[in-house]
């Protein structure tokens, strides 16, 4: 793929921080719902809780998670990150990939199960807690970038290029 243009470049990461974080608070919301619904002695907090869970899986987690992975996707594959050059970047988008697999298709029918019945789920506590932890660790990978190159971003790097690093900046002078 063509590496993006500068301004798109900086739109997209906007768009697909935005949305990361609005995934992990999203996520935050869930596990407060999940725990305040298991520990409540009164069933019609349940209930609400595992209702409002039910909103809050149906929409907006979907299309916020969905936005994040697509918006990741394009960044990797659009800068000179790669996709499969920098571990952190592979990792990161089969961490995405897998927890947002796990809400669709695992999480979202046991809260509608939940909200249906209103009886408490010790893994509605768990879930959420699992996704909160990947997203920070995914956040920590982010800012850290470790682990360096893959053996194929190492097979990149060793040909020669004409390209730019990420950020560097024109030598021509601004206005």
């Amino acid at each position: 793929m063509k590496h993006l243009k500068r301004p798109l470049r900086r739109a997209l990461l906007v768009i697909h921080v935005a949305t990361s974080v609005g995934w992990l608070g999203l996520t935050l919301g869930l596990l407060t719902l999940g725990v305040t619904a298991f520990i409540t002695n009164d069933p019609a907090t349940t209930r609400t809780a595992y209702q409002a869970m039910k909103i809050l899986v149906d929409w907006p987690v979907i299309p916020v998670a969905l936005l994040a992975l697509i918006s990741g996707l394009v960044l990797s594959l659009g800068t000179p990150w790669g996709l499969v050059r920098y571990w952190w970047v592979w990792i990161k988008f089969w961490l995405t990939l897998i927890t947002f697999g796990a809400t669709v298709f695992a999480l979202r029918p046991v809260i509608h199960e939940a909200a249906a019945t209103g009886i408490p789920d010790s893994s509605l506590v768990a879930a959420p807690s699992v996704a909160t932890s990947a997203y920070l660790l995914m956040t920590a990978i982010s800012v850290l970038k470790p682990w360096g190159l893959t053996r194929h971003g190492r097979r990149l790097r060793a040909l020669p290029t004409s390209r730019k690093p990420v950020d560097e900046r024109s030598s021509a002078p601004t206005a």
